[in-house]
């Protein structure tokens, strides 16, 4: 069996277009982490919460922006930290620069990978609240859970089955009925 070789350490937004370029990664503290590819479900439930929350900031005539992967989001220059959340909403129109979001979007849910699932529960919750994210949660299809974490009242692990509708904190009216996801499924 063949060691396993160490991989670069990436210190610039350079390097990590080079080597984004060649495999799906994600970048914490300037070390590389492949990403797998997504699931047919995973890209259902992501499609779905995109419409509804697409639709919500165009109804409300919100200037935030929602944004689905593949798209980078720059959490900090030294040592270098970049994600691709899964789905995203930023309110700072400063914070992006045509390629990429710089520094932590509003709201951020991650749809667990059945391959990785303690980068979405333990890695990403970590940068994601030392960032600066308001709101972050965690789908997870093989439990059938959502996990809220709104750092704004310190609100963490909250958990919620796929037959509730579940309110995003960060807004006063913006409610999402996952039982109308989960039928999708």
């Amino acid at each position: 069996m063949a060691a396993l070789q160490p991989q670069p350490q990436i210190t610039t937004y350079e390097q990590y277009e080079a080597f984004s370029k060649e495999r799906r990664i994600e970048v914490f503290d300037g070390q590389i982490f492949d990403m797998a590819s997504p699931s047919q479900e995973h890209q259902t439930i992501l499609t779905e919460l995109l419409v509804a929350i697409r639709n919500y900031l165009r109804k409300k005539g919100s200037g935030c922006r929602v944004f689905p992967a593949p798209f980078d989001v720059k959490l900090f220059n030294n040592p270098l930290t970049v994600v691709q959340p899964d789905l995203m909403i930023i309110c700072d129109k400063d914070k992006l620069d045509g390629k990429r979001c710089n520094g932590a979007p509003d709201f951020i849910i991650e749809i667990v990978s059945a391959s990785n699932p303690s980068d979405d529960y333990i890695r990403k919750l970590y940068y994601y609240k030392n960032a600066g994210v308001r709101e972050y949660w965690i789908v997870d299809p093989r439990r059938k859970l959502v996990t809220v974490n709104y750092f704004e009242e310190n609100m963490l692990n909250i958990q919620y089955s796929f037959e509730a509708t579940i309110k995003v904190h960060i807004y006063e009216d913006l409610f999402i009925n996952f039982l109308e996801i989960a039928d999708q499924l």
